[in-house]
């Protein structure tokens, strides 16, 4: 799955051209291809479909609160204006669009470059299958999800080996205080049976801390490739 920084795409003007070819029907130009696009009896709709390249261009602000986003494949998508990714729907594409900030540009002023900003975050490389997703926290020894494989690793391996060691810890003593209860309480237990239930606990909650010091300790780290922040 490929990661692309995009920008919100804004429709561009369109006029009404007196010449043969037009014969003053409001045209448009393509965003992909540049082609000439008849607007007869279209202007009613946010976006029209060229007859060229068959990709769609907006002809109208898009409705509130949502945006235009051209994709590298040319699909024109349509997301919330808060959204900072967006997946493209195409089967032969499906590459995640991170977008980078809306830019309002008036009509008197010409469009101006947008300089495409670095999102925050690192590229992970997954601890199960291998493959390379962006990680958006800034801080690391953190549990992320894998988008390809759907499987949880340790984003650094500094939290598993720190709560490997905690649980160890705390399991170890859970056990030190049963010992200590069993042979300290046998002649009390014997009168009272309510203290078994005791050693049962402690036995119970060191065994459940070693069985989660197991999974710290076995869990899978995905390592940054490379950090944007």
């Amino acid at each position: 799955m490929n990661w692309i920084l995009s920008v919100p795409q804004l429709p561009p003007p369109y006029t009404s051209i007196a010449s043969p070819d037009s014969g003053g029907i409001p045209v448009i130009n393509c965003s992909v291809c540049q082609s000439l696009i008849s607007l007869d009896g279209k202007l009613h709709q946010h976006v029209v479909k060229c007859t060229v390249c068959n990709e769609a261009t907006p002809i109208r602000n898009p409705p509130a609160g949502k945006k235009y986003v051209r994709c590298p494949c040319n699909c024109l998508l349509v997301c919330k204006d808060t959204s900072r990714r967006i997946g493209c729907p195409r089967p032969n594409c499906r590459r995640i669009v991170n977008l980078g900030p809306v830019m309002l540009i008036s009509e008197e002023q010409p469009a101006q470059p947008v300089v495409p900003t670095q999102p925050e975050g690192a590229r992970v490389a997954c601890g199960h299958c291998g493959n390379t997703f962006l990680w958006m926290e800034l801080r690391f020894n953190t549990l992320a999800k894998c988008p390809h494989c759907k499987k949880i690793s340790s984003v650094g391996c500094a939290l598993p080996r720190r709560r490997c060691c905690a649980y160890i810890t705390i399991g170890m003593m859970c056990f030190f205080i049963g010992v200590g209860l069993t042979v300290g309480t046998q002649d009390f237990a014997r009168r009272f049976h309510a203290t078994y239930v005791l050693w049962a606990i402690a036995y119970l909650l060191g065994l459940i801390c070693l069985i989660r010091a197991c999974y710290w300790g076995a869990i899978r780290v995905s390592y940054p490739e490379h950090s944007f922040a």
